[in-house]
């Protein structure tokens, strides 16, 4: 018998679609990212396009947006608002929001509760 022989080893068959998938993968990511940048882009143009009034609703001062979009075009200014939006409830309330104190409880507290007297009726 004789044996089958190539010109091309077998280890360089097997790079090519691992390239072509590497290549593929790395233009899908770009383009996702691209995309993001788009819809972040997207959402800060819908703030912007809010009166003081709801701005102000939502933590934000004109300045705030004009700030975010004074910032690279790769960042992201809805980042950049939310940032600002937390800082200003954080100074506002002088307190961090991460703990919060649980809410108290509607029903009483049994060591609280006075004992009811007991009555010298005997179905009550």
């Amino acid at each position: 018998m004789t044996a089958i022989s190539t010109s091309e080893p077998i280890q360089g068959r097997r790079r090519e679609p691992a390239l072509v998938r590497t290549t593929f993968a790395i233009v899908l990511n770009g383009m996702r990212k691209f995309a993001r940048l788009l819809k972040h882009r997207r959402n800060a143009r819908l703030v912007a396009r809010m009166d003081d009034r709801m701005l102000a609703d939502i933590g934000l001062s004109r300045s705030d947006v004009r700030d975010a979009y004074a910032q690279p075009l790769w960042r992201d200014p809805t980042d950049v608002l939310a940032g600002r939006a937390r800082d200003k409830r954080i100074n506002r309330h002088g307190r961090v929001d991460a703990f919060q104190a649980p809410a108290p409880s509607i029903a009483p507290d049994d060591a609280l509760v006075a004992p009811a007297k007991r009555s010298s009726w005997p179905y009550l």
